[in-house]
C-alpha cells in the first residue's frame, strides 16, 4: 500500500511531523511528496529515464519523487541530488505558471489559487533542497525499517495460518480414522475386537501427545512473536531518541 504521510489525530505527532518540528511549510511540502511505502509508490525506473519521459509528457512528479528517494539513501552524492531537485522543481514550475495565468484569464480563481499553492511547494523544494533531503533521509530510513518488520511479521502470520490449516487437516484425518476403525470393529470377533480396541487406545494416546506437541509449538511461536514485537518496539523507541538528540 502506498500513501502519503497523513496526520493521525489523537495519536501524537507522526514521524514526518516529528522530523519537521515547527517548520510548517516544510511539513506541508513533504507531506505531499514522501510516501509511507516508497517501494510501492516510487517508480523503479532510473532517474534519467524518468526525466526524459517527463520532458516529453510535462509531468516531472515521478522524476522528482525518484530524486528525493534516491538522494535520501545516497548521502555520498548529496550535491548531485540537490542539483537534480532544484532542476526538476524549476522545470515543474514553468508550465504550472502558464496554467495559473490561463486560469486567471478565464476567471477561475479557485483553480488559479490551487495551482499557486503547488507552485509555492515546488519553490520550497528548489530553495530548500538540502532540507528536503535531510528530512527525507531520516523519514525513509525509518519507513524502510518498519516495512521490513511488517513484511517479516506478515510472513510469520502466513506461516502460522498454514500451520493451523495443517493442524485442522491432521485432526480431521485422525477423527476419520477413528470412525473408520470403529465401523471395522463391528464385524470382528470378540478377541479380534479386543485387540483392535487396545490398538485404538494406543493410537488415541499417541494422537493426544502429537496434539499437545503441536500446541506447545504454537505457544512457543506466540511467545517468540511477543518477544520480536517487544524488540521492534524497543528499536523504534531507540531510533526516536537518537533522532531527538540530533
Amino acid at each position: 500500500m502506498a500513501k502519503k504521510e497523513e496526520e493521525k489525530k489523537g495519536k501524537g505527532p507522526t514521524l514526518l511531523q516529528e522530523l519537521c518540528g515547527a517548520d510548517a511549510k516544510l511539513y506541508a511540502c513533504l507531506s505531499a511528496h514522501l510516501y509511507e511505502n516508497p517501494l510501492a509508490a516510487v517508480s523503479p525506473k532510473a532517474l534519467d529515464v524518468l526525466t526524459e519521459e517527463a520532458e516529453k509528457s510535462g509531468d516531472f512528479r515521478p522524476a522528482l519523487d525518484k530524486a528525493v528517494f534516491e538522494g535520501a539513501q545516497d548521502p555520498g552524492k548529496r550535491e548531485r541530488y540537490i542539483n537534480a531537485l532544484q532542476d526538476l522543481a524549476s522545470r515543474t514550475i514553468r508550465p504550472m505558471e502558464r496554467e495559473k495565468e490561463a486560469a486567471e484569464k478565464e476567471g477561475l480563481a479557485d483553480l488559479a489559487a490551487s495551482i499557486g499553492r503547488r507552485i509555492e511547494t515546488q519553490k520550497l523544494i528548489r530553495e530548500r533542497a538540502a532540507d528536503v533531503l535531510d528530512v527525507a533521509s531520516q523519514f525513509y530510513k525509518e519507513r524502510l525499517v518498519e516495512l521490513g518488520e511488517y513484511e517479516r511479521r506478515d510472513g510469520r502470520l502466513k506461516d502460522k495460518q498454514a500451520a493451523e490449516r495443517a493442524e485442522r487437516k491432521t485432526e480431521e484425518l485422525e477423527k476419520a480414522g477413528r470412525e473408520a476403525r470403529k465401523l471395522a470393529r463391528r464385524g470382528m470377533g470378540r478377541e479380534e475386537r479386543r485387540a483392535a480396541e487396545q490398538t485404538d487406545k494406543r493410537e488415541e494416546l499417541a494422537a493426544e501427545e502429537r496434539k499437545e506437541a503441536r500446541g506447545e509449538t504454537r505457544r512457543e511461536a506466540e511467545r517468540e512473536e511477543t518477544r520480536i514485537g517487544e524488540q521492534e518496539k524497543a528499536g523504534r523507541e531507540t531510533r526516536r531518541a537518537e533522532r531527538r538528540e540530533k
